[in-house]
């Protein structure tokens, strides 16, 4: 397993108040979201609409690919944290065998270069790729996590924000993005580290549910989710 075991190493760190060293590269100018293409992701908990980005185009043209391909229908949201985040897109979830440990597939081709942006967060529905410990921080080109997270307050904001600034020393959460990890919540010891890429703009329930189910060990649900996903536009 290691796309994402960084993930959960970090969210784990800083549950025990531990501070965590991303690596980051410096921060882009902020960029505005534009419309975007809208998927739909069809499970058995219902349905869930994401608008991908715009100003991420590597990552949404990689994506469209994929699912004009059909690459992931059928396929498995493998690792659910509840809290956290889950996670989907391994080709090797198609047809594996109950308790089967996942996370190591990818697509053909390369890993897809990073695109951070300092007003793409990890708020909750917040799209973005999976990937390994490389240095480029590249994402993997097929497997992705949709953000579930939780409330922080200001205090937690600040710790993460001074982790952030180690390697980015430009960077800080606006106001508007702290309201919405308090408010709504997120991941946001994530941000500038693993590249967003769209939203949920409908089913957040959905992420809910998915994310309550019973797991295994290896945060794998013990009843399989599978996903099927179209483009909507």
């Amino acid at each position: 397993m290691f796309f994402l075991a960084m993930l959960f190493m970090v969210n784990a760190a800083f549950s025990q108040n531990t501070a965590t060293k991303p690596k980051t590269s410096t921060t882009q100018k902020a960029v505005v979201p534009a419309k975007g293409r809208m998927v739909q992701i069809s499970t058995d908990y219902g349905n869930i609409v994401i608008r991908l980005y715009d100003s991420t185009p590597l990552h949404r043209d990689n994506f469209i690919k994929l699912v004009k391909e059909g690459f992931y229908d059928s396929l498995l949201f493998h690792r659910v944290i509840e809290g956290f985040m889950i996670q989907g897109g391994d080709p090797g979830s198609k047809n594996a065998e109950a308790g089967m440990q996942l996370g190591g597939g990818e697509a053909p081709g390369d890993r897809i270069p990073a695109e951070f942006h300092s007003n793409l967060i990890h708020k909750k529905g917040a799209l973005a790729a999976a990937r390994d410990d490389n240095p480029e921080k590249a994402s993997s080109n097929c497997q992705f996590y949709i953000v579930q997270g939780q409330k922080y307050n200001d205090t937690a904001l600040n710790v993460m924000e001074c982790n952030i600034r180690q390697n980015d020393p430009g960077f800080r959460f606006t106001d508007a993005q702290r309201k919405t990890y308090k408010t709504i919540g997120g991941t946001p010891f994530l941000d500038q580290n693993y590249t967003v890429f769209g939203e949920v703009v409908k089913g957040l329930e959905v992420i809910d549910k998915i994310a309550a189910v019973q797991k295994d060990a290896n945060d794998r649900p013990l009843a399989d989710v599978r996903m099927k996903i179209k483009m909507l536009n």
